[in-house]
């Protein structure tokens, strides 16, 4: 559980972080190279078994590395559409909900349990998700289309169904600073392809305050996937419970760290929201 816990708390360091991007005008795709550099860097310092880097190539779960690695970078830049094109709500939303495709693949391929308290929780939980993360805007999208939330709904049930699969079957525990080093490299280099051809298209200086801040994503970034990885390790969690009280989780901190530190607005639905979510955890837990 205490994995868990910490991954949450990771997780939550990083929509922190992003906040900090949009107040001080920080390049976002810059940061997150060398945010995928430092995470990178630190999973192989902190290896808890000695290795070779020409090893990896060799391992059982190089390419899933690899593809979590594009798909990682992939959905930074769906993300970053859905939200200019549909809102940040809609963003939000979308991320967020596609808790339901681990949910689904952990009841159907790992043959998880299904009992009434835990479909209730996990309904419970997603409505949670859904009024604790709608916001407000000011700006109408009304010619917004679904392709992007579409996408990004996917594409971030992927990256979770992924991650389980990958874990499940090739990541030992002794392994898994030396899995998530070697994901977040792979990631570093679609990252770098991206900003060469944007570079070669508009030149312009790195900039020293990109740099800064990418340091400072890459520590939670690298966390939360470490301790989200030993959580789904953890004997007795069933990842579609853990899933669930994961994002839920995610959800509850940052509702709270948006309205305590940046002073956002709390409507009606985002309390009763995070108060549904509160119960869901607590159902699914019991479950």
């Amino acid at each position: 559980m205490i994995y868990l816990f910490l991954s949450v708390l990771f997780s939550t360091g990083l929509f922190v972080v992003f906040k900090y991007f949009g107040i001080y005008k920080v390049d976002v795709l810059k940061a997150i190279f060398v945010n995928y550099i430092i995470a990178l860097t630190l999973g192989f310092t902190l290896a808890e078994r000695s290795f070779s880097i020409v090893e990896v190539p060799k391992q059982p779960w190089f390419f899933g590395a690899v593809l979590l690695g594009a798909l990682f970078v992939s959905i930074f830049f769906i993300m970053a559409k859905t939200a200019h094109i549909n809102g940040i709500s809609v963003a939000s939303v979308a991320g967020k909900m596609s808790v339901v495709i681990p949910v689904f693949f952990g009841v159907f391929l790992y043959r998880e349990s299904v009992t009434f308290l835990k479909v209730l929780g996990i309904i419970i939980a997603l409505v949670a998700v859904y009024l604790a993360s709608v916001k407000e805007e000011k700006t109408a999208h009304k010619k917004a289309g679904l392709l992007f939330p579409v996408l990004l709904f996917l594409g971030s049930g992927i990256i979770d169904t992924t991650l389980k699969f990958v874990q499940f079957s090739y990541v030992e525990k002794e392994d898994v600073s030396i899995f998530s080093g070697s994901l977040f490299a792979c990631a570093a280099f679609f990252g770098l392809i991206i900003l060469l051809i944007k570079t070669i298209k508009k030149k312009e200086s790195f900039g020293v305050k990109n740099i800064i801040a990418g340091v400072i994503l890459g520590v939670p970034n690298y966390f939360s996937i470490v301790f989200l990885i030993k959580a789904l390790q953890t004997e007795g969690f069933e990842s579609s419970t853990l899933f669930t009280i994961n994002n839920v989780g995610i959800v509850i901190v940052s509702t709270l760290v948006g309205i305590l530190v940046f002073k956002e607005q709390f409507s009606l639905k985002n309390k009763i929201g995070v108060l549904l979510a509160v119960l869901g955890i607590v159902i699914v837990a019991l479950a």
